[in-house]
């Protein structure tokens, strides 16, 4: 059934039926105000969640769906979040008779077979009727809970192999009943939850697609239920003209790129996600066919709601910023996602660990092909990280705590066309806030010991990636630790003939003689004083590093994010001098002969690459 349900969610739906007329002042005053209060819903619940993963980490997403189950406005939270929430509202929206909707009902979905992302991510969400009793809109949050009931504390299982041992799967469940909870069934959720914060989370979710709601009951009050709903088509189709005449000006052709995971965690390597972006005037077809599909693969599984919705995460990057993100960038783009494959999974695969990979993978394909044609807008907006190590244990009274491993760092943080990397992480997750030192200190039984840059770690290019970071940190009880841990072979990709990102690696019980290496997944027991360290790689370069200026590699020197041996090997630049003395300077004849000896080795001309980088 589940093909079948996903083709019959991610259909194009029909515009609301509406005889007003409207311009284009008051359709942009509308969705000017579907944004704001998306912004104070998705805020509310920052503020009012108990768990550090929302209301620190800001993991978190709102977003208003029309009566038809078109997505017709939002707010950031974490880009990569950003298009994953409609397909489970279109299936609760499936059963508006029989599940009596009404005012004051407040609806909940994670099921990935039922239009949900991974079962951590909870869609909470509240449809708001007008005055003759006719659906309208609905006020949807998104956001990551730190458990979900399955055979392991945190919700991510590196051995489950089914959704059901990941932890309890809603494809719609009703929380609130014209306004009055349903103590039953939040009893249900909260006694199938291992943290302590989760009751916080729930009612914060609730309230937050509450206030959501009375703001949007409002705003049909003051404009008309049927101006507001002339308004959602008239944004959704300019957003789709808009795209597609972006798309007209590319020029016609298939831009393909393959990208590789290490393995799945049992070990079955390389695997694979394809993708074609075909432009044909304005018509893109974004084709998937070619991705994995081995059924022996483990937990690389990523549900179709997130492989859509990271896709177009990553197109809506590469046009004009301006666009409004709604249904129409869905309507202007043709996706084909395999069934069967690690994109469209068949029914019940375990789907938590396939929202890092290959979920992010699918965005960086898109991006490594559409920058053959769009290099001004190429930038990678995934993160590689197999996942962070999260830390579980449990205090005197029996209490789960998590430390989700969510720290301060720098990776990922590629470069684009005249800006090198910067910042702490690539742009996909923007809003994501990570742990300070503190904080964590403050919450959970470790000691951060050390988060810092690696030199060699950004991928050298014209212009290059940030370095990743290395996070050394000491467990002062015993508990758990989980990790997964992939691009150590497969690392960010370079673009453009950037150089790829410094590999990732991860090392538990640092220092002691039972120090050893992750190299694949792992559940285990820690000691009380373990040391773990995660190298995290850092961002990929973008075009030949043969074209960087010398002095910015000097620079980079001084700077300590590359080493004199790397701006010699890498970037064929000569330096004389040290970096303890400070007094680096550039050799200007040794670098250009070095440089015509690299080129010449590398089979490529520094005429030829400059021309190139000029245009």
């Amino acid at each position: 059934m589940s093909f079948e349900i996903n083709r019959r969610l991610a259909a194009k739906r029909s515009p609301l039926d509406t005889a007003a007329e409207i311009d284009s002042v008051t359709a942009d005053i509308i969705r000017g105000a579907f944004e704001t209060i998306c912004f104070e819903s998705a805020v509310h619940l920052g503020r009012a969640a108990s768990s550090a993963i929302i209301n620190q980490s800001n993991e978190r997403n709102a977003s208003i769906i029309d009566a038809h189950g078109r997505l017709a406005g939002v707010s950031v939270g974490i880009p990569q979040l950003l298009f994953i929430s409609p397909l489970a509202v279109r299936w609760g929206l499936e059963h508006v008779e029989e599940d009596d909707w009404g005012p004051g009902d407040v609806f909940m979905g994670n099921d990935p077979d039922h239009g949900g992302g991974h079962l951590p991510d909870y869609n909470v969400y509240t449809p708001v009727f007008d005055e003759q009793g006719e659906l309208v809109v609905i006020q949807a949050l998104q956001a990551h809970q730190g458990d979900t009931g399955g055979k392991d504390p945190g919700g991510f299982s590196v051995d489950a192999v089914d959704t059901f041992a990941e932890g309890m799967a809603f494809p719609c469940v009703k929380l609130v009943h014209r306004g009055r909870q349903r103590r039953d069934i939040l009893e249900v959720l909260i006694r199938n939850n291992r943290l302590p914060s989760f009751s916080g989370d729930i009612q914060a979710m609730i309230s937050g697609s509450q206030l959501g709601a009375r703001l949007l009951g409002e705003l049909l009050e003051k404009w008309g239920a049927d101006v507001v709903r002339a308004a959602v088509n008239f944004n959704i189709d300019q957003t789709e003209r808009r795209f597609r005449e972006e798309v007209a000006r590319w020029p016609d052709g298939s831009y393909e790129a393959d990208v590789y995971i290490d393995h799945d965690t049992v070990g079955n390597e390389d695997v694979h996600v394809h993708v074609a972006c075909i432009v044909d005037g304005d018509q893109l077809t974004v084709d998937m066919s070619g991705s994995d599909a081995r059924p022996e693969l483990m937990n690389v599984w990523n549900t179709f709601s997130n492989s859509r919705g990271y896709a177009m995460a990553q197109l809506a990057s590469m046009v004009d910023p301006s666009i409004v993100k709604n249904e129409g960038l869905f309507n202007a783009v043709e996706m084909v996602i395999p069934e069967g494959s690690i994109l469209q999974p068949p029914p019940r695969k375990p789907a938590a660990l396939g929202a890092f990979h290959p979920a992010v993978e699918v965005g960086e394909a898109i991006c490594i092909a559409l920058s053959q044609i769009l290099p001004e807008r190429s930038s990678p907006q995934v993160y590689k990280l197999g996942m962070p190590n999260s830390v579980i244990g449990f205090d005197e009274q029996g209490q789960m705590w998590l430390d989700q491993g969510v720290d301060v760092r720098a990776s990922d943080a590629s470069a684009t066309q005249g800006v090198d990397g910067w910042g702490s992480m690539c742009s996909g997750l923007g809003n994501l806030i990570l742990a300070q030192a503190e904080d964590a200190e403050s919450r959970f039984p470790v000691i951060n010991l050390s988060r810092e840059m690696t030199t060699d770690t950004g991928g050298a290019g014209r212009w290059r990636g940030q370095p990743g970071t290395l996070n050394v940190k000491k467990i002062l009880e015993p508990t758990m630790a989980v990790a997964w841990m992939v691009s150590m072979k497969h690392p960010l990709r370079g673009l453009r003939g950037g150089d790829d990102a410094a590999p990732y690696s991860n090392h538990f019980e640092v220092g002691s003689e039972r120090e050893y290496k992750i190299e694949n997944s792992v559940q285990a027991d820690l000691p009380a004083d373990a040391v773990i360290a995660y190298q995290y790689g850092g961002g990929a370069g973008f075009e030949s590093a043969l074209l960087r200026d010398p002095e910015q590699v000097c620079e980079d020197v001084l700077d300590e994010y590359v080493s004199i041996e790397a701006a010699r090997d890498r970037y064929g630049v000569v330096l004389t001098g040290s970096v303890e003395e400070c007094d680096v300077e550039v050799d200007p004849a040794g670098t250009l002969a070095l440089r015509e000896k690299l080129a010449a080795e590398r089979g490529i001309s520094l005429v030829a690459l400059a021309e190139g980088g000029a245009r």
